[in-house]
């Protein structure tokens, strides 16, 4: 990895946040394991419980924007250690529910965390010590994060059996304040002149990008969120739906996060060879292939498979792409800015879409939810081409 060979620096920056961002992402994911819990002792329906991570999402993206000014003044680091602190009280408040008016309140304030803490934080942060080099950084990066389901969803079980839910809420909050405030207050770097790609100090302002361009940007990092949220969130029973048995749905489906993480790893392999364009290109074009597919096969098991192997590689790449797309077009001093603002439709989106494909599921079929994420994902395809023509030279020549 030459990213790893060149600067000995983020090595220790990628395990400090690998930790904190598998914490960040392994604790909000209580609901999937503990719902029923959740829904018996606060009076409420098992989908009102899930409604908690939408909750969110939306205060995630509601706050993004306002954060921009104070990551590019104050640095990620000093950004994440009050999102932590903010974070705490969460788990606290969630701790002491008894009804579901408290129970919303503190995903609220998880939210309000969550958005200086997680993956946006995470990703400014590679930004300040590597810049445009920070590509595959980040991919190295939601490697780990990417099991964070797969180590959490165990704990949370483990914890909930011997403490309760809310003994693990607590649990929780303690991890917040014994483990990743003091890897950020302690172990984070603080902010730096990064290079542009090991050479020496960045002696150009790159040319502005046009306004239309970051439109493609959103554009294109939305409408790939809303696809893989929301069908990640309803896999299992878009399966069903396609005709599978309950086992059979489940086991096709638990295999998606194996091959998601694969992806990452084969793009991560690169060495930063690509840039975050080319991959959307390659990984977005197989996810209207693999969605045409299962919309045409009338649920064979042979084409269950495919689609599975398809969607799985593609979305997993498209995680890193939408993460990295816009350090092809913005250095340091604007990257924090750019992530803030895009961070908003990206987390509404997310919010959003598995609602809204459930909806689709029930009243239409497969076909209502399959048909209108590949209409997305078409999209995206050729935005991502648009994108490409706009590559601004010093990104260009990088990715050749």
């Amino acid at each position: 990895m030459r990213f790893l060979r060149s600067d000995s620096r983020l090595i220790g920056v990628l395990l400090v946040l690998a930790i904190t961002q598998l914490i960040g992402w392994g604790t909000i994911g209580l609901p999937a394991v503990i719902g029923r819990d959740l829904a018996a002792d606060l009076g409420m329906s098992l989908s009102a419980v899930f409604a908690g991570s939408s909750v969110l999402y939306v205060t995630m993206g509601l706050c993004a924007p306002w954060l921009a000014r104070a990551f590019a003044r104050h640095g990620a680091r000093k950004v994440m250690m009050v999102g932590t602190v903010v974070t705490l009280p969460g788990f606290v408040v969630m701790s002491f529910a008894r009804e579901p008016m408290l129970y919303f309140i503190g995903w609220v304030i998880l939210g309000m965390g969550g958005s200086a803490t997680l993956s946006t934080g995470a990703y400014i942060m590679l930004n300040e010590v590597a810049g445009r080099g920070a590509k595959n950084a980040i991919g190295g990066l939601m490697l780990v994060t990417g099991l964070s389901s797969s180590i959490f969803w165990p704990t949370t079980s483990f914890l909930s059996g011997h403490f309760g839910w809310r003994g693990t809420c607590l649990v929780y909050a303690a991890m917040m304040l014994l483990i990743n405030l003091p890897l950020y207050a302690f172990l984070a770097p603080r902010r730096k002149i990064a290079t542009d790609d090991g050479g020496g100090p960045i002696k150009a302002a790159p040319p502005a990008i046009p306004r239309s361009t970051f439109g493609l940007v959103v554009c294109v990092i939305t409408m790939n969120a809303f696809v893989n949220f929301g069908i990640g969130a309803i896999m299992i029973e878009l399966l069903r739906a396609e005709g599978l048995a309950p086992a059979q749905a489940l086991a096709f489906g638990s295999m998606l996060g194996v091959i998601q993480v694969s992806a990452r790893g084969l793009d991560f392999l690169g060495g930063g060879r690509w840039d975050g364009i080319t991959t959307g290109l390659v990984a977005g074009t197989a996810l209207p292939v693999a969605m045409l597919l299962l919309m045409t096969s009338e649920g064979a098991t042979w084409a269950v498979a495919v689609f599975i192997l398809l969607y799985g590689a593609g979305s997993g790449a498209m995680a890193v792409a939408r993460a990295t797309i816009p350090l092809v077009f913005y250095d340091q001093a604007e990257f924090a800015k750019a992530m803030s603002m895009i961070a908003l439709p990206l987390n509404l989106a997310s919010a959003i879409s598995p609602p809204l494909l459930v909806g689709l599921l029930t009243q239409f079929g497969s076909r209502g939810a399959l048909g209108l994420t590949f209409v997305f994902s078409c999209a995206t395809v050729l935005i991502l081409v648009m994108l490409g023509r706009r590559r601004p030279q010093v990104a260009a020549a990088a990715a050749t």
